[in-house]
This record gives structure tokens, sequence and C-alpha cells, in this order.
């Protein structure tokens, strides 16, 4: 059985003081408490600490060496107590920002190079996959702060509103309507897929692609009409043009984190970061 802190605490008491009636009276326990104390630690190490005399107690060998660890251990410990307490109290650390690639072009250059320029001791590092992957991924803590389209509420997460996108159907403008370009795995394609069959407007031909980008590349020199949020459609090499009347998908960017990072120094400050730029931007 392994010693408690408690215990260990006592032993390094009686070893500084040689006294155990001073040492009870020092810590504020009884002589038995504390005789039973160290009594628990040589049944657990095997072996004798003190040898007792009228005049008060001396060191074993092996109470001798266990006082050298013992003390060791404590300042190991108030190391790793500082190191923790600084990691919350200070911007510092290694923290992972995540968020769909296409929210990391539009967002991730309107705050992090000044986050980084203004904090050198933060480590960030970026993840990037579907927002509702990145949410999954706070959840089980593998991103620190997440970017994230239409989050599901969630009790371990402080969920912020940052702006507001629509999703719908753009063209170049050039009449090509009869391919349709598309991410099939986002839910909002399949919201206005059920919604553009429910209004009979049909295409030849479907394209799929993961990249938002490649979609709008391709909508903006002719291929075909493309699902696309508004802030990924600005942002197309040439300007496109959206379809009239075309079903539309309303999403809610949001920043979320855990809640016990809370009232972590650094999660402070990359989120007011990231919600000063979308602040900024609407």
């Amino acid at each position: 059985m392994i010693p408690s802190p408690t215990d260990l605490k006592y032993f390094v008491e009686i070893a500084n003081t040689l006294n155990v009636s001073r040492a009870s009276e020092r810590l504020g326990i009884s002589q038995p408490s504390l005789s039973l104390a160290i009594r628990r630690m040589e049944q657990s190490l095997g072996t004798p600490l003190l040898i007792r005399s009228k005049r008060g107690v001396t060191l074993t060998q092996a109470g001798k060496q266990l006082l050298v660890h013992t003390r060791h251990l404590f300042q190991t410990w108030e190391n790793i107590r500082a190191g923790t307490l600084s990691s919350v109290n200070e911007v510092q650390g290694s923290y992972t920002i995540g968020c769909h690639p296409s929210v990391a072009l539009y967002a991730l250059q309107g705050f992090l190079p000044q986050l980084v320029a203004a904090h050198p001791k933060l480590d960030i590092k970026l993840k990037h996959d579907l927002s509702r992957k990145i949410a999954e991924d706070v959840i089980s803590m593998k991103v620190d702060v997440g970017i994230v389209v239409n989050p599901v509420r969630h009790p371990d997460l402080v969920i912020h509103p940052l702006c507001t996108d629509e999703f719908t159907l753009w063209t170049s403008g050039k009449g090509e309507r009869s391919v349709l370009i598309c991410d099939p795995d986002l839910a909002q394609s399949k919201a206005l897929l059920g919604q553009l069959a429910k209004r009979g407007m049909k295409f030849d031909r479907v394209i799929t692609s993961g990249s938002l980008e490649v979609i709008a590349d391709l909508v903006a020199h002719g291929c075909g009409a493309g699902f696309l949020p508004a802030l990924a459609a600005v942002r197309a090499r040439y300007k496109l043009k959206r379809v009239p009347k075309a079903p539309v998908f309303y999403d809610e960017h949001c920043l979320l984190f855990r809640v016990e990072n809370k009232g972590v120094k650094a999660v402070q400050v990359i989120s007011t970061a990231i919600r000063a730029f979308f602040e900024k931007a609407a």
C-alpha cells in the first residue's frame, strides 16, 4: 500500500523535530494518531523507520533514505503545482483550435497573427474537420477551442454565437445549372437537396467534393451551380451570384470550449480574440 501524503507529512515533521510529542503539537494531532501513522508507513515499507528512546527518536537508515526521497517528492509536487497553476493563470502552454477548413480560411487570418505575436509563450495547434467532429473533439478534450457551425447544445460546453451565414445555391451567372457541385456529407447540402426536390428543381449530374473552396472555384469557372455558404462564396476567385428563389439554410457560427476551461487564462484570451474578429467582421 502506498503511504498517503498526510502520513508522509507526519513522518517529515517527526524527522525534523526528532520528538513525537513536539511533532504532534506542531501538527495539531494526538500522539497516538501520529504513532499510528508511522506504524502504517513501517508496515507498508516492511522496515522500521524510527528508533525510540526516552530522549526522543532517531531515524533508522531506511528512515534517513525515506526522508531524502520524501523531501524530493514534496518539491517535485510543488513544481508540478506551480506549473499547473501557471498554465491556468498565465497565457502559455499548448492549445488546439479546431474548425472547418473553410472557416479557417475565412477566420484564422483575422485573429491568429496578432494572437501569437502578443503571446510568445502560447503554442497554437490547428485541427480542421467537419463542425460536428470538431464539437465532438472539444467534448472529448482533443480540441481546446472550436469555431463550429450549428453546434448541438451540450452540458459540458460553453457556446458563444459569433455570426450567421446563409448556405444556398450559387452560380457564375453564365447560365450553367444542369450540373450541381456540392459536399454531400454536409447537413446543409442534404437539407437543400430535399427542398429542391420538393420544388421540382433537378440536375442532370452531381459532382461531389469535400472542399468548399474547390466547389466555389468550379462554380466560378462555369462548371455548374454549387451549394456554398455566403462566407465561402464571397471569397471565390470570381464573383458568384445567388440563384434567385433557391432555398436557404441559415448557419450559426459559434465559439465553444469545455465548461471547466472557462477560467483558464489562455482560453479566455483566445476566445476574446476570436469574438473580437467576428464582431469586427459583422
